[in-house]
């Protein structure tokens, strides 16, 4: 038998010429699909698609071009807004790949497919019934629950679409926990009845949401009378000549059903290395009698395992969930692996197929498509299933041969058969098996097995397993750590804007004299973190210059907020958890926040976190976002970078996390405004510019202090602290700042799009100039410590606002953006430097003599 092809024969027609079925629609319609019986007390015919994946060997690259085209449709139909909020959703077990290809093609959206396997520990967000299917029971196990939740369209992906129950239950049972106003149905066909086909409308005014209906071909099924009992009768007895060993003509076409030849031996080659005892490089018995269904023939197979070097962490498929970020850690390691599969095929193999495993679909098919590049080869795609199928060696049915084999995989449902079409007589010379680490069993490897099955019908078996991504269940946590603090209570930002991943201190006394904190810091008798400098009172004139910087600058700091954060959302994540570090990241996260509900409609979850030089990052903080949201989701967001010593700390504070805790995900690369410093690669801008949110201290910042870390405030299940200055209300600028800039979103718009297109092909690797700046202007001044060193204008006003000044060096030419800086040094007594080549607009010193006789009892420096 050869089932390489059809001879140009339909592959319903066997089906068709027997029940009476006609197959009626569009012009492509037949190229997509053939017919083959099947045993179902509901429908007795099966529509075998020709491009899925599934039931036939295809191209990889006409499964993945057919499922890309369909999501590129969406996309197109959905709008680059409402594109960016979408999730997509797939059923399992036949359209997982199908689902995880549309979401490619809309580009940014997250994917997450039904399943049949429960995991222990992980509650379903969800479930429902295929009414049609041989098994009904769906679960919905994402492995964060919020990604369902959004309130962008859910784009829900099946192979066919025939009577829309399977639709109308998941969106039944979703939109009364997840209402939405918008559902997309992709199908690679629409196979509704007239009758079925108002259902939908009917539906989407039944529950006030739009849902729409994308398809690659449309047509319906003419079913005669009597069709069910006729398909039902002709399946029995097809089945019991098949059981019997008998065969016979079919009529005067000649179509004959197949029945094998006993199984013989698998012999393993040198290569293998079997994960279990004694089976290591040993042959493998027959089992005794024939099989109905394989087709064998009378050849010895050699099995290889492969080692693709999956990525760590990195989910095997959408059954949990698979963002962007996961994207695009696949695609930069589908070379290697496919690279891998190849140098492990057999020279000269001229057919070659990859065959997936049940749900697992779309891992094997991406590597397929590359290794469909890499070779020159025939590569051939399809995978196993539950679905039981009468097989027929004819051109015109669909379903040419079936092995069967027992489940592999502990299924919660008990032991049954599986199968695996049109691979026995297709002549392959190689057979590339995937399965998740589930599946990679002792069953598996036993006689009668799926590699036995696949070992009798193609010189060369190749194993590849994937590790099973199983979530990361909560650790129990030391303490329950308390919900995040909100304004009104905690900050004058609205409660939505920001959560403070901190603990209230308002009513400690924590202030302490500049100068008694800076003899302390720098003598080593205390850490800067452990107190909080008096806030400083602006003078009315210092507060006018604060109002021009910001009526002058509102529209560069505008323009930067939309740059940083279309960056973040397609670099990133589409959905990024932003997470500021407190204090002067805040403001800035509240803005990405704000441009993100400007331009897309979508409310990003933010939080702000304490980051303390030379004690790192909240571990507490991390831990509560590592169990409200993924990781992998998370973005650090700050003000600016001056030499880049906040960015190293929070790389080590990561690491150290990691290793103590086991939690992994996080990014540690901080989103910033502005990188004079060039220590990101994720940036609004590289200027040294003014940001009138460093120019004031907590009356720009929600009134809201320094972060403490003291021992005895600060326990180890303790947030950081942090106080709230209420009685500064009447001084109070924080949502006038934010308020100024994004009123001058509309007006950037065009140029932060201009900006993104640059930035994207731009290298942006950090330089460290700052760092090095820094270096040399510590030795330059005597100074040796580049602690003392603070570089840009953000940085320089702290010093003046908080620390003990020395002197300040100004780039020569530096205009406005510098106003406030040499009125605060006017007000301090100190020193203004003007530096012919400074990279930045300037930079302050801090006082290298750390006695509190550095300065004078007004507190304005001592010339020394």
């Amino acid at each position: 038998m050869n089932i390489a092809a059809n001879n140009g024969v339909w592959s319903g027609s066997w089906v068709a010429e027997r029940l009476g079925v006609e197959l009626v629609g569009d012009d492509g319609l037949t190229a997509l699909l053939g017919l083959a019986l099947r045993r179902n007390p509901r429908r007795a015919h099966l529509l075998v698609s020709n491009v899925l994946g599934k039931h036939v060997p295809q191209s990889p690259s006409v499964v993945y071009g057919h499922g890309f085209a369909l999501g590129r449709r969406v996309r197109d139909l959905l709008g680059e807004r409402e594109a960016r909020q979408a999730v997509v959703l797939g059923y399992a077990e036949t359209a997982t790949g199908l689902g995880h290809s549309v979401a490619d093609g809309i580009g940014l959206a997250p994917y997450l497919h039904s399943t049949r396997r429960p995991v222990a520990g992980v509650t379903p967000a969800g479930g429902f019934e295929e009414s049609h299917s041989h098994a009904t029971s769906h679960l919905l196990l994402p492995e964060d629950p919020a990604l369902l939740s959004g309130e962008g369209p859910l784009v829900l992906v099946d192979d066919e679409f025939s009577t829309g129950n399977t639709v109308l239950n998941t969106i039944r049972d979703l939109h009364t926990r997840y209402p939405r106003k918008r559902y997309v149905v992709v199908a690679l066909v629409d196979m509704r009845s007239s009758a079925d086909a108002g259902r939908l409308t009917d539906f989407a005014r039944e529950i006030d949401a739009r849902v729409d209906l994308v398809a690659a071909a449309s047509g319906t099924v003419k079913l005669p009378e009597g069709v069910l009992e006729k398909g039902q009768e002709l399946v029995a007895r097809y089945e019991e000549r098949a059981a019997t060993g008998a065969s016979s003509s079919a009529g005067a076409s000649g179509l004959v059903a197949q029945f094998p030849a006993p199984l013989p031996g698998v012999a393993l080659g040198a290569d293998y290395q079997s994960p279990y005892p004694g089976a290591r490089g040993t042959a493998r018995s027959a089992p005794t009698g024939p099989h109905p269904d394989d087709n064998r023939t009378n050849h010895r197979s050699h099995l290889t395992r492969v080692a693709l070097h999956w990525p760590h962490g990195l989910p095997d498929g959408g059954r949990h969930g698979f963002t962007p970020a996961h994207r695009r850690r696949l695609e930069a390691a589908l070379p290697l692996m496919a690279a891998r599969v190849a140098e492990a095929l057999p020279p000269g193999a001229r057919r070659v197929l990859t065959l997936g495993f049940e749900e697992l679909m779309y891992t094997p098919l991406r590597i397929a498509r590359e290794l469909e590049a890499l070779v020159a080869a025939e590569v051939r795609y399809s995978t196993t299933t539950r679905s039981p199928v009468l097989a027929v060696d004819d051109p015109g049915y669909a379903i040419r041969s079936r092995l069967v084999f027992p489940a592999h995989d502990n299924p919660a449902d008990g032991p049954g058969e599986r199968y695996a079409y049109n691979v026995a007589g297709a002549g392959f010379d190689a057979v590339v098996l995937f399965v998740d680490s589930a599946g990679d069993t002792p069953e598996l490897h036993a006689p009668g097995g799926l590699l036995d099955r696949l070992g009798a019908h193609a010189p060369h078996v190749l194993l590849a397993a994937v590790p099973s991504y199983v979530p990361a269940l909560p650790e129990e946590s030391p303490a329950m750590l308390p919900e995040p603090l909100r304004g009104p209570a905690f900050s004058s930002y609205p409660a939505e804007d920001v959560g403070w991943l901190l603990q209230d201190l308002s009513d400690v006394t924590l202030e302490a004299p500049t100068e008694e904190r800076e003899e302390a810091i720098q003598s080593g008798g205390a850490h800067y973190a452990e107190s909080l400098p008096v806030e400083y009172q602006p003078s009315e004139q210092y507060q006018a210059l604060f109002h021009a910087a910001l009526e002058t600058s509102a529209a560069r700091i505008a323009q930067a907020v939309g740059v940083v954060t279309e960056t973040v959302m397609a670099e990133r994540s589409p959905r990024p958890v932003l997470v500021s570090l407190a204090r002067a990241g805040t403001p800035v996260g509240v803005l990405m926040r704000r441009w993100a509900q400007f331009r897309y409609g979508v409310d990003l979850p933010h939080y702000a976190v304490s980051i303390v030089r030379g004690r790192g990052i909240d571990a507490n903080a991390l831990r509560w976002l590592a169990a409200h949201h993924d990781p992998r989701d998370v973005v650090f967001v700050d003000g600016w970078t001056g030499k880049g010593a906040i960015t190293r700390e929070l790389a080590d504070a990561v690491l150290e996390f990691e290793a103590r805790t086991g939690v992994s995900g996080f990014d540690p690369e901080i989103a910033v405004l502005a990188d004079p410093g060039s220590c990101v690669r994720t940036y609004g801008t590289r200027e040294d510019f003014l940001i009138p949110s460093a120019c004031l201290n907590s009356t720009v910042s929600g009134l809201i202090s320094r972060t403490v870390l003291r021992a005895d405030l600060v326990g180890p299940d303790d947030f950081h602290g942090a106080k709230y200055y209420r009685e500064l209300a009447g001084a109070d600028v924080s949502v006038a700042f934010l308020d100024a800039v994004a009123a001058r979103f509309a007006e950037v718009t065009e140029a932060v799009d201009a900006a993104v297109k640059e930035l994207a092909v731009a290298d942006r690797t950090p330089t460290w100039e700052g760092w090095a700046a820094v270096e040399r202007i510590s030795e330059e001044y005597g100074i040796h410590d580049v602690n003392l060193v603070k570089p840009g204008v953000g940085e320089t006003t702290r010093v003046l606002l908080r620390r003990v000044p020395w002197k300040i060096l100004a780039r020569a030419g530096a205009g406005a953006d510098l106003d406030h800086v040499r009125l605060l040094a006017e007000q301090r007594g100190v020193p203004v430097e003007e530096v012919g080549e400074l990279p930045y607009t300037c930079v302050g010193l801090i006082h290298p003599k750390y006695t509190r006789g550095a300065t004078g009892a007004d507190g304005r420096a001592v010339n020394v």
